[in-house]
């Protein structure tokens, strides 16, 4: 017993530090997505075949003017970058609001009222877990058409269900507690019982939920996007900077790479946070 001691005291230490990184990551991508206008160096969508394939500053060949090179058609990539944060920050955000409206009405009125209600909430959760995401995704947006307000819709109709099962959980185990039989007793209205007593006390596992839906949002759209169905060109979108860098990637590999590698530290990023606040809820609701 007296050997697991000092592992359980570093361990805290490891998750504040994971969080800290977390909260870092997602803030300065919030940054640069909201100041992109301000921080690009060049023109995102400016074309320059004069300067195709340039190099970064770390390789032979390079630009200062360019710190992160050019893609295959002469466009700054250091400004194509910041501006991708921006679409995906926009699409991680909005698809989260969207799935989440629609995920924790159906759990909170299915966990409050229970019964037929319940049971038809657990339906509509049944189908949409039977349903092939990705694939649905790519069927809707060839059908449409590729615009970002479609993969935005499209996302937040199909990322619903985890709001839902988690809602209808925690509304289950508050709905008979005393400050919900309280408030019936004085009288109020189930709409306000529901909006101001069920959905603040449940919303710190909502929390998580939405990190968790916003990583996933944003991997998902980048999917889409490097099949040619989500964010249409010439928005700078990762995913699709991705895929047109595919057939550059054996002699210009930093074209792939980049994208990749800033992908990447954005949703290790988000789960990060998404980990630390649900230490941090968890200890919260323990004591």
């Amino acid at each position: 017993m007296a050997q697991g001691l000092p592992g359980r005291r570093r361990f805290p230490a490891f998750r504040r530090l994971a969080t800290l990184l977390g909260v870092a990551i997602v803030g300065i991508a919030l940054l640069v997505a909201i100041f992109a206008p301000y921080l690009t160096p060049h023109d995102p969508f400016a074309q320059d075949l004069n300067l195709r394939l340039i190099p970064p500053v770390w390789m032979e060949g390079s630009q200062p003017t360019h710190l992160l090179g050019t893609d295959q058609i002469g466009r700054d990539y250091l400004s194509r970058l910041i501006y991708g944060t921006r679409i995906s920050m926009l699409i991680g955000v909005l698809t989260v609001v969207t799935s989440g409206l629609i995920g924790i009405t159906l759990g909170i009125v299915g966990g409050f009222y229970g019964g037929r209600t319940d049971d038809f909430v657990m339906f509509l959760i049944t189908c949409r877990l039977s349903i092939p995401l990705i694939l649905v995704a790519l069927t809707v947006v060839a059908l449409v058409g590729s615009s970002l307000a479609v993969v935005i819709l499209t996302l937040g109709l199909l990322l619903w269900d985890r709001f839902a099962v988690v809602a209808r959980t925690t509304t289950m185990q508050v709905r008979n507690l005393d400050y919900i039989a309280a408030a019936q007793a004085a009288g109020a209205s189930r709409m306000h019982i529901l909006v101001r007593e069920v959905l603040p006390n449940i919303a710190n596992h909502l929390v998580v939920v939405a990190t968790l839906e916003m990583a996933l949002a944003i991997l998902l759209e980048a999917a889409l996007s490097f099949l040619g169905l989500g964010v249409p060109p010439p928005l700078p979108s990762w995913g699709l900077m991705i895929a047109e860098a595919k057939e550059y990637m054996f002699f210009s590999p930093w074209v792939i790479m980049t994208p990749g590698i800033v992908l990447f530290v954005l949703v290790l990023g988000i789960n990060l946070l998404g980990d630390g606040l649900r230490d941090m809820l968890g200890a919260d609701l323990e004591r």
